[in-house]
């Protein structure tokens, strides 16, 4: 099987829309701006909505449905949230098709079936669930409100690339009512927290957690809380959000609790996303000139087998061997898949498997029969060795471990390497053309002073860092006061 991939280094955009559909994670569909999500990359997506959903589900949230459409008054509502999105909405206008008697075998729109309000399809669903949770709230023994939906939305972008930035994308959407303010600012910062341990855990990504600026926040938000990751090129990626909505959107809903006082008060809220963009970190942080890169905890296979035989006698002692192998490894929760394609040769199967990413390969053939051994490859370093047959399972569980962490030390090391300190806007430039990353840098705090650097640079400020040193320093464009260093980078 020929790979045939861009290298990264001639053209990491087109090295990234070629290994997402070789690899067959996704594909451009029939509809502008919208991507098939194929089997394989759908597998990986349920393996991360698995582990998600557990973690919400353990944090005392639970799973919803809201409606698709959104009637514009109440899309409306919360200006700042509708002002945000007016741009990416997708309108439903009329009803009805009928036959078009200029055109025979051709339909046009009814324009008798018309209706009364247009219909805005989903950009995000504050309006919808806001004016729900009006009915579900009345008094505080009804807060908090801790809900979650998995749902798809639709932004209509007019630039668009599989997983990073589609018209219609998967996501999950969480929208919690609290009594109080602290409670609301307390859960903002707990699911940012939830998505920095999944991303870290299991996606085996370093992410820095921090805050928007003003200008970046969600619309509607008092605060948006971030997780930013850094992909190989050196381009910086929102892994995920949480906003503390404050009252803005009870207030726009008219969302009231009676205290434990008596006294009528707004609930405080709060909403947090992560999507199908989460997809193309994946690919984008860990693979490599050969293909996919998974980490064993998302990956769909973790272990393929291949034998290499010539006679049927030597496949079925084999097969033998392989069936006591995966009995073992799925005690152990490994995920195997016994390749017995017996139109490929093993060097094309060792080829598709690579550029799937399937961490750990097993190739067994007769000369292992005879010694009692294994020859196991490593996809994330390709590395080679022959372990004993004997305690093989225990031994690859282990290994998949330490891939694992591997994966996540390498990403790790990577990041650290390219954050880059600068005190003068000249270094900045510098920076900017000629190393790629995250540049720490002091800003004087103003939107304009943010506006100016992103026209000249295209670079934004991608988080104000929790953790950063609180001290007094200079901006790198302004000369102004500044209290502490915050990230820029150039982004997807």
């Amino acid at each position: 099987m020929s790979k045939n991939l861009t290298k990264r280094a001639e053209d990491y955009s087109k090295w990234y829309n070629e290994l997402v559909v070789k690899a067959d994670l996704a594909e451009n569909s029939g509809v502008r701006g919208c991507m098939v999500i194929k089997p394989y990359g759908y597998a990986i997506w349920e393996k991360m909505q698995a582990e998600l959903d557990r973690m919400f589900k353990e944090t005392g949230h639970s799973n919803a449905y809201f409606p698709l459409f959104v009637p514009k008054s109440m899309f409306e509502a919360e200006e700042k949230n509708a002002e945000g999105f007016a741009k990416e909405c997708a309108i439903v206008t009329h009803y009805r098709l009928k036959n078009d008697e200029t055109r025979p075998g051709k339909l046009m729109v009814d324009p008798n079936a018309k209706l009364e309000e247009e219909l805005i399809v989903r950009p995000t669903s504050e309006a919808i669930i806001w004016s729900t949770y009006k009915n579900w709230v009345q008094s505080y023994r009804d807060l908090p409100l801790l809900i979650n939906q998995w749902a798809n939305v639709v932004r209509w972008e007019m630039r668009t690339r599989l997983f990073l930035r589609t018209a219609e994308f998967l996501w999950q959407e969480g929208h919690t009512a609290h009594a109080t303010k602290a409670e609301a600012i307390e859960e903002s910062e707990k699911m940012m927290q939830v998505y920095a341990d999944f991303v870290e855990n299991f996606m085996a990504i370093p992410v820095i957690k921090g805050l928007k600026t003003e200008s970046e926040r969600f619309a509607g938000a008092e605060e948006t809380y971030c997780i930013e990751a850094l992909m190989q090129d050196g381009k910086a990626l929102q892994a995920g959000t949480s906003h503390f909505l404050g009252q803005n959107f009870a207030k726009a809903f008219d969302v009231k609790f009676a205290s434990k006082e008596g006294k009528l008060e707004h609930v405080w809220g709060t909403s947090w996303g992560v999507s199908t963009r989460l997809m193309g970190a994946l690919v984008m942080t860990h693979s490599d000139d050969n293909g996919l890169v998974l980490p064993p905890n998302l990956a769909p296979i973790q272990v393929v087998i291949v034998p290499i035989f010539k006679t049927e006698e030597q496949f079925e002692a084999i097969k033998a061997l392989v069936d006591s192998l995966t009995t073992s490894l799925k005690q152990l929760n490994v995920t195997v898949k016994f390749d017995t394609r017996d139109t490929l040769s093993p060097g094309f199967k060792f080829n598709e498997w690579e550029l799937k990413g399937v961490p750990v390969r097993i190739a067994i053939g007769p000369k292992d029969l005879e010694n009692g051994t294994f020859e196991v490859a490593r996809r994330d370093n390709l590395t080679k060795e022959v372990i004993p047959s004997e305690g093989a399972a225990a031994y690859i569980s282990e290994l998949l471990a330490k891939i694992q962490n591997d994966l996540f030390g390498k990403a790790l090391s990577f990041r650290n390497e390219h954050i880059t300190e600068v005190n003068s806007f000249e270094e900045f430039k510098e920076v900017l053309e000629n190393k790629t990353g995250f540049i720490s840098a002091h800003w004087d705090g103003t939107p304009e002073t943010e506006e100016k650097i992103k026209d000249l640079t295209k670079a934004t400020i991608r988080c104000i860092p929790l953790d950063r040193k609180l001290e007094e320093g200079t901006c790198i464009f302004s000369g102004g006061k500044s209290v502490g260093r915050v990230l820029f980078a150039k982004a997807y």
